[in-house]
Parts: C-alpha cells; sequence; structure tokens
C-alpha cells in the first residue's frame, strides 16, 4: 500500500447550495494506493475511488476516473464495477478484512457516507450491539432488540434517501446530531431519519411545523437539531452549507431478495419470481459442484413467465462463486444473460448479473468473474451499455 499525502481546494461556490459531487471529489487530506480484488485503486479520505488503468491492456470506461461509485438502489451502498466502495476504503484506510465474520460498519449509518473516519472493520454482532444509532434504528424499526433478533429476516431500515455523500464537516455535524437522536430515542419512539439530520438551523424549521406546514418533529428529532450552524472553509471565505437541500419524495426501495419458486432458493436483485430447475434440494456441502453438474449447455437453468433461460457456459469462481451464462428468452431486448450462483445461510441465492446485447460481452463478464483469460474477447458494445 503506498500513501500520498495530498490536498485539493475546491473551487469557489456560487451559492449555499450542497456542494455537487464534482466539487466534494476535490476536497480530501490523504491519498493511498490499494490492491483490492485484483485491481489497483487510488483511494481518497473522503470516499472517493479510482480505479487504475491495467498495464498493457485496454482501458475501461471506468478507469483512471475519480468516482464515489454508483448507487445501487437496491443496497443504497455506492459500488464500483460490481465492488462496494466502502469495502475498498475500509481496505485502503483500516487494512484487509480481518476475517469473513467481520463486515465494514458506517458510524453514522449513511451508507453513501464512506469517508474513511465513518468506517471500521467490526463483527456483525458488534455492527449491531456495539454503534448506538444502528441500535436506535433498529428499534425504530422493530421496536426492541428483542424483536429483532426474533425475526431478523425481516426489513430492515428501509428509509434510505436521507443518506449522501458529506463534507468531513458535515460527516462530523450530522454524526452529533444521530448520536444525540439515538441517545433520546427509545424503543421507535424519536421518529424517522431524514433531511433534518443535515439542517443546520432549527427556528425555521419549528416555525413552519406551528403553522403545520413543515415535517412534525419529535421530541428527540427536535433536540438532535439543537446543535450549532457550522462553516464550511473551502475557500478563503467561509461558505455557509445548509442541509435540507432535496425535495425528493421519500420512496421505500424494493427488496432486494426475493423467495423464488424453487424450493430452497432466493432471488437477489431479480424481480420476476423464477424456478431453477436445475438447482439441488438441499444447500450442503458441495452443493455448488452438484449445481454445476445438471447445468449443461442446452439445459433449462432459469424459467418464468417470460420464457426460459438456457445454459451456455457455467464454473465456479475463486470465490465458490458460480457463473452462469445463458441465452434469454426470444423476444427479450437484449439476447444474453449472466448470473451468480452461491450459498448463503442454508439457501442457494441467485444473483443477477446483468444482460448483454452481445454473447461476447457476458462471455467476457463470465471469464472476469472466475478469473479466466477474457481478452480474447476485445471490445464489446456491452462495455459501454
Amino acid at each position: 500500500m503506498h500513501d500520498t499525502d495530498s490536498f485539493a481546494r475546491m473551487p469557489a461556490l456560487d451559492s449555499a447550495a450542497q456542494p455537487p459531487l464534482s466539487e466534494l471529489l476535490l476536497v480530501f487530506e490523504k491519498e493511498v494506493d490499494v490492491s483490492f480484488k485484483d485491481e489497483l485503486y487510488r483511494v481518497r479520505d473522503n470516499g472517493a475511488v479510482l480505479r487504475c488503468a491495467r498495464p498493457q491492456l485496454r482501458r475501461r470506461p471506468l478507469d483512471e476516473t475519480w468516482t464515489f461509485g454508483t448507487l445501487n438502489r437496491h443496497s443504497g451502498y455506492p459500488e464500483i464495477a460490481g465492488h462496494v466502495v466502502h469495502r475498498i476504503v475500509a481496505t485502503a484506510f483500516h487494512g484487509p478484512c480481518p476475517s469473513a465474520e467481520y463486515v465494514v460498519d458506517h458510524i453514522d449509518t449513511n451508507r453513501q457516507n464512506n469517508r474513511a473516519d465513518n468506517l471500521r472493520w467490526v463483527t456483525r454482532l458488534d455492527n449491531i450491539l456495539l454503534n448506538p444509532i444502528t441500535r436506535a434504528r433498529i428499534e425504530l424499526e422493530y421496536g426492541s432488540l428483542e424483536a429483532f433478533f426474533e425475526n431478523p429476516g425481516a426489513s430492515f431500515l428501509p428509509n434510505m434517501e436521507w443518506m449522501r455523500a458529506v463534507t468531513k464537516e458535515q460527516a462530523a455535524e450530522s454524526r452529533k446530531r444521530l448520536l444525540a437522536w439515538a441517545q433520546t430515542s427509545q424503543n421507535g419512539g424519536g421518529g424517522s431519519l431524514g433531511e433534518w439530520v443535515y439542517h443546520p438551523a432549527t427556528p425555521g424549521i419549528r416555525q413552519a411545523e406551528a403553522r403545520g406546514k413543515g415535517p412534525q418533529l419529535t421530541a428527540a428529532q427536535n433536540e438532535a437539531l439543537a446543535m450549532p450552524e457550522f462553516e464550511f472553509p473551502i475557500t478563503d471565505r467561509p461558505v455557509r452549507i445548509p442541509g435540507a437541500v432535496r425535495r425528493t419524495p421519500i420512496v421505500e426501495p424494493e427488496p432486494l431478495d426475493r423467495e423464488s419458486l424453487t424450493p430452497g432458493a432466493i432471488q437477489r436483485k431479480w424481480r420476476t419470481p423464477t424456478e431453477f430447475p436445475q438447482c439441488p434440494a438441499v444447500a450442503g456441502d458441495g452443493a455448488l459442484r452438484d449445481y454445476l453438474v445438471g447445468l449443461v449447455p442446452g439445459a433449462v437453468f432459469s424459467r418464468n413467465q417470460y420464457g426460459e433461460n438456457l445454459v451456455v457456459e457455467a464454473a465456479i469462481g475463486p470465490d465458490n462463486i458460480m457463473s452462469v451464462v445463458c441465452s434469454a428468452p426470444p423476444n427479450s431486448v437484449k439476447g444474453w444473460t449472466r448470473a451468480k450462483v452461491y450459498v448463503e445461510g442454508g439457501l442457494f441465492c441467485h444473483e443477477s448479473g446483468g444482460m448483454f446485447f452481445e454473447e461476447a460481452g457476458a462471455m467476457k463478464a463470465h471469464c472476469i468473474a472466475i478469473g479466466a483469460p477474457h481478452e480474447q474477447y476485445g471490445e464489446t458494445i456491452d462495455d459501454y451499455c
């Protein structure tokens, strides 16, 4: 891991609006190089990442570009090339994941705040019990921790609309408000999280509330809002950053997982209820290899109301994740699909790996997934679509 201290000033803002992401990318104090999943990244402490181009290979569309990632609207986490950004940032600034039992904890529970000081490696249980904000949000959703542990598979924390990439100063102030809210919120009594977390001043909100035109804030929210206004010194003169700048309605994301039509299987990022005819009945030891035996070319991999997907090629990659390339039903806009299959929680998880215009595009993604050479497929239309 190579470490480079660096700092870039952000251009002066024309207004007091939330700084656009293109400007937030430029404000950082430290930049390091890190290897993650066989790729080399440059990573900034503000949560921005840049995937380095591979020597002597064709440059890919996402190479050499600073980004906070593309938001996965199912999970709420920013991703780059299918990898969640927070794991890349955590690896760069806090070292590799200690073991498979560890996850990255977003300390302020804002899944889009991937600043290095907002991330830490913790076990899943510690993530629930030791983070007071996470604990308060569980109590808000379930009513109590006991109810959560009785049914942890139920929908959890559906409201992600308030999450966003933030400045260093906003991160510090919003964390204080979230902690204040968590300390005064008991068993769901604190109200939901929203734009009030970022709002620097309370009088306007309270006046609107009194007139019946604003949000009806709880006592916990009002107490958390009773924080001093902060300034963001990004130029020679301080620029005041208000918090409530978005007016989009809160829309709960679709669930990440769905039960499939095949017993013992679930679907991830896969909306249509689907049957998997070759799927084994039990996800025991060696289950993926048993599954692979039936995935010969031409076999039916999946079947739903839109038709059947027939196997073109299947293989198990180095992470014990099976990649399956299929031809799509004849009436599909894109004629090829790829799926990931793995065992999780005693179930076969079938995760969509995308649809492709060209077989070469699907096979290229397949080879990358299983760690096989893929240069023979060259550049495809799917690299840009």
